[in-house]
């Protein structure tokens, strides 16, 4: 944060929907980028019906999912071989370092979460997992 700007509350509406490098239509929220925040990022990510995200880790950072609408399957851990389903109204918790993939097991609706993270950045410590022959 620049050390010349005092700090304020900021209202971020997000106007439009950008795709992440695991392949996620995300809703920016609360970032450095967008309201200055120096330890953590809020976001609303989508997956669409049938639709999964490319297999991924976040570096050096953990990351909190609130489901809002669906049901997901995360596939997790080394070789993406271990498994937790989400349904709506449930909090995941995903660990710095740890490969997950997750899968919206609806065909028809969106699945639709609150991603929460302490790193204000976007995109930057994102990190694409080697997809195996099990996924």
């Amino acid at each position: 944060m620049n050390p010349d700007r005092k700090p304020t509350v900021t209202r971020v509406r997000p106007d439009k929907e950008t795709t992440t490098k695991q392949k996620l239509a995300y809703f920016r929220g609360i970032s450095g980028a967008t309201a200055g925040a120096t330890r953590l990022s809020m976001n609303l990510a989508v997956v669409p019906p049938g639709g999964f995200a490319e297999p991924h880790y976040h570096k050096d950072f953990e990351a909190a999912i609130y489901l809002l609408e669906g049901r997901v399957e995360t596939r997790f851990g080394e070789g993406l071989k271990e498994s937790v389903i989400t349904e709506k109204g449930d909090f995941l918790f995903i660990p710095a370092g740890v490969p997950h993939q997750p899968f919206n097991l609806s065909q028809t609706e969106p699945a639709v979460a609150i991603v929460a993270r302490n790193d204000p950045s976007e995109q930057e410590n994102v990190v694409l997992y080697p997809a195996t022959k099990e996924n």
